[in-house]
């Protein structure tokens, strides 16, 4: 479905970013939610790179899809071994992201099915929906529930995550394959319908 993708652009500091090319699908988690694994997986590559360290990724990665649109990794949030000035550095760096790249940006946000909303999913989910951002949330993990838990947590999930403005929820995981196929329709559901004159 994506069938071209490279990484454009590595940004540390706030305000340089690459040009715009339309909607722009930012992915943000939890250190350790998989959102390096979960990029590759939708892009079919080995691109986004995979750290046994949480809290590693320090910046925001641009990949140019298709020619047509990126891809955004944010920095994984509430790791708190990382000191207090990094962790502002990246806070400010992700909301002067959303703050640049408002009209564009469309979030797909990563929460790890197994365990109820941490305190850092709660501050992105208000922050998302103080602004008024639609968003996907993504269940990463799901292989490791058996059916009735993966039952329950999506209930749980969904309850929560609705009620904040996401637009649609995708259970997942990256090594079985699990609801990746949908998440790429809705991905390109949004890209063929998005306009910028939305917001």
């Amino acid at each position: 479905m994506f069938k071209q993708a490279e990484l454009v652009k590595t940004v540390f500091s706030p305000g340089d970013y690459p040009p715009r090319l339309g909607v722009e699908f930012s992915f943000a988690g939890r250190s350790n939610v998989g959102k390096s694994t979960l990029l590759n997986v939708l892009l079919g590559v080995r691109i986004a790179h995979v750290s046994g360290t949480p809290g590693k990724t320090g910046s925001v990665n641009f990949y140019k899809v298709d020619g047509r649109f990126y891809f955004v990794d944010l920095p994984g949030y509430g790791y708190a071994r990382r000191s207090r000035v990094e962790l502002e550095r990246w806070r400010v760096l992700v909301e002067d992201y959303f703050a640049e790249r408002y009209e564009v940006s469309f979030p797909i946000v990563l929460i790890d099915i197994r365990h109820p909303l941490q305190k850092a999913d709660i501050t992105m989910l208000d922050f998302l929906r103080a602004r008024e951002l639609p968003f996907v949330t993504v269940l990463t993990k799901s292989d490791k529930l058996s059916a009735s838990q993966l039952k329950k947590m999506l209930s749980v999930h969904e309850k929560q995550v609705l009620d904040y403005g996401a637009v649609a929820v995708f259970p997942v995981s990256a090594i079985s394959g699990k609801g990746i196929s949908e998440l790429k329709r809705e991905i390109s559901s949004i890209l063929g319908s998005y306009s910028v004159d939305r917001r």
